[in-house]
């Protein structure tokens, strides 16, 4: 795909509305895996016939804006419209800044799902959903419309609502952070709003309006991680709720996506390279769903709606492939064309020079050259790109301050992850924010195996060239060093998930380029968990890392890199693992095992080298609880930076004087 195509497709994506906080999840999940690759995929338009043009069209429904940036009461919500441009949005964020600066601090939380419909804002404030006048959002004068506490959970937060075409009801989905489990509520709102059913295990949910007026809640329902099943349910006088879909192949998930113009709900049956896609009537929603094309493997593709139009976004070349519904004609938009003949609203994609100042506004980086950053204190970004072994450029984002002296003598904290065809996510975060500060040089490496690059990336880093990621990662290193960044005795390394992969295959494979690492929810044990089909995301994987139980090659290719499979005896970085009881994602058995068979390896090469040797420290923290990462867990944060800091031998008081802006200790 030449860039020109791919930059309109990331601005396509960004216009079209997240589901929920499940977006601001960086490890994979049923909810952001087909938004993420609208992103990486060809451009086609349908045109619809007369048979749906002359149908009225439904009301808009309610759809997600970008979430409240803190909880507290005095810092008021800045609230983004699609419409507004980037500056309107800075000067609002700005606002917010000063108020950081000039005002307490009190804890550092994200409130995870703001909506706005007709005249009201929809959140979460303190433990109730509430609503409140637009005008009137930013005040505290709100109508509390449920008490989430009557669920009788530990600490709920809510992280998606939805809001019913004619505001009769509101569905908002509840979970905690020691659970991936989500509970959906339905409130019906009149002058005593009251709760009118509750749904457990619910993932995606959308409303529509059928031919008689009636709102209807479409919902998926999630057992041990897998989506497989589509409900429908009425309230009321007509309370009804039935189950019409259910998917069979347990490597495939499902989940809905209402069009950005609300005329058709899409039923998404996934998995990591396949996509089928079934079309809900808006009008009329008892009707059965219309299938767009049959899944075929290998073939991606994504469906959106504006003007009685279909717009086909996939990963294939000609359109003559899909074979569309009789009421659909072929009308191709070239891939080529230019940007602004799109139909959606597009934001402009960043093309930074080598060096720039930048901002972070609601979770995006921004460019501001020539200016002061007042989030970072005058921090610069650097674009650099490593050569790995085959000679492919790999690029890395690199953060420092401006004022900084001598970088080959500053500590290093080097970001990965390298999987799933996922970006790797520089968002804003205080304790980023205070190692910078502290002089600090943080570094994002843009490995094969990530979906920065496009598909070809992704498909570069997966399966049998895994090898590619950790050969890059190498690369990354190495040229941070020759280039005047830090040195390996200053070096640390930071992963998540399935990152852990590539940074455990580099601590066995070149250990000598790193003083310490962290880890958080690691995946390390891939050989032993892909031959587990019992797990709940076993099958789902098999399309990233391979089948050792039925393809020998597979299982070769993989020992060659597991992290668990490959500790040897010799002298390892210090690693702190921060891993979660009851994690469903990334057993917590596999990490256990890696951590005791590394702390041997580190006891027998300890042995064998005699008096004198220090030998580096393994430490383990579990955290109580279920879900993958949690990530505003304060006692986390500061735990890693007090090891980081430790390992490297640096003062931490200013840093932890700093993160007291922001976090309770």
């Amino acid at each position: 795909m030449q860039q020109k195509s791919k930059l309109f497709f990331q601005a396509l994506r960004y216009s079209i509305p997240h589901l929920g906080k499940c977006m601001q999840k960086q490890h994979l999940n049923h909810c952001n895996f087909a938004d993420h690759y609208y992103n990486r995929i060809k451009l086609k338009k349908y045109h619809l016939t007369k048979c749906l043009q002359n149908k009225p069209r439904i009301s808009e429904l309610a759809r997600n804006i970008p979430s409240r940036s803190f909880s507290y009461k005095d810092f008021l919500p800045v609230k983004q419209e699609n419409e507004k441009s980037l500056s309107e949005n800075m000067d609002a964020f700005e606002k917010v800044r000063a108020k950081l600066e000039t005002q307490p601090q009190e804890e550092y939380e994200i409130i995870n799902a703001e909506i706005k419909h007709g005249g009201f804002v929809y959140y979460q404030e303190g433990c109730c959903l509430v609503r409140s006048k637009d005008e009137e959002a930013d005040n505290d004068n709100y109508e509390v419309l449920f008490n989430l506490e009557e669920l009788k959970l530990e600490q709920p937060f809510i992280d998606c609502i939805r809001v019913a075409p004619d505001e009769k009801y509101v569905a908002a989905k509840v979970r905690t952070e020691d659970s991936e489990a989500s509970t959906c509520i339905v409130v019906k709102l009149s002058d005593q709003p009251v709760m009118e059913a509750s749904f457990p295990n619910v993932s995606s949910f959308e409303w529509v309006k059928d031919e008689e007026d009636e709102d209807v809640l479409f919902y998926t329902f999630q057992r041990n991680l897998r989506c497989h099943d589509v409900y429908r349910a009425t309230f009321g006088d007509n309370k009804r709720n039935e189950r019409f879909y259910t998917e069979k192949d347990p490597s495939f998930f499902v989940f809905l996506y209402l069009t950005k113009d609300s005329r058709f709900l899409t039923m998404n049956i996934m998995n990591k390279t396949t996509s089928e896609v079934w079309l809900i009537d808006g009008l009329s929603p008892w009707d059965p769903p219309v299938l767009i094309q049959k899944r075929i493997h290998g073939v991606l593709y994504y469906v959106e709606h504006r003007d009685d139009e279909l717009y086909i976004l996939t990963n294939v070349g000609e359109p003559t492939e899909f074979k569309l519904p009789p009421w659909a004609c072929g009308f191709i938009m070239d891939t080529n064309s230019d940007p602004k003949n799109c139909p959606f609203q597009l934001c402009s994609p960043i093309r930074p020079p080598k060096y720039y100042t930048y901002k972070f506004a609601e979770g995006k980086l921004y460019e501001e050259t020539g200016h002061e950053d007042p989030i970072t204190k005058a921090s610069r970004v650097l674009r650099i790109e490593a050569k790995s072994k085959d000679g492919r450029s790999v690029p890395m984002t690199i953060f420092h301050k401006t004022d900084s002296e001598d970088l080959q003598k500053k500590p290093l904290l080097v970001h990965v992850y390298g999987a799933y065809g996922m970006d790797l996510k520089m968002n804003f975060r205080p304790e980023r924010r205070v190692l910078v500060d502290d002089g600090w040089i943080l570094a994002y490496c843009h490995v094969r195996g990530g979906g920065e690059l496009g598909l070809q990336w992704h498909a570069d880093g997966r399966l049998t060239k895994k090898l590619n990621g950790l050969a890059d990662l190498e690369a990354c290193i190495k040229t941070l060093h020759g280039q005047g960044f830090s040195q390996p005795s200053l070096t640390t390394l930071t992963a998540f998930s399935a990152g852990g992969v590539l940074v455990g295959a580099l601590c066995n494979s070149n250990p000598e380029l790193l003083r310490a690492v962290t880890l958080e929810a690691p995946f390390l044990d891939v050989l032993n968990t892909m031959m587990d089909t019992t797990l709940p995301l076993t099958l789902e994987e098999l399309e990233e890392w391979g089948n050792p139980s039925s393809d020998e090659k597979h299982k070769n290719y993989i020992k060659s890199y597991c992290p668990y499979q490959n500790i040897k005896p010799q002298h390892y970085p210090s690693i702190h693992i921060t891993a979660y009881e009851n994690d469903e994602r990334v057993p917590l058995k596999g990490i256990v095992n890696y951590t005791e068979k590394l702390r041997e390896a580190v006891a027998e090469h300890a042995k064998d080298t005699g008096e004198g040797y220090q030998a580096p420290n393994i430490i383990l923290d579990i955290q109580p609880g279920g879900n993958h990462v949690i990530e505003d867990s304060h006692k986390k944060i500061t735990a890693q930076i007090k090891f980081l800091y430790e390992e490297l031998g640096l003062d931490s008081t200013s840093v932890f004087e700093n993160l007291k802006k922001y976090l309770k200790f």
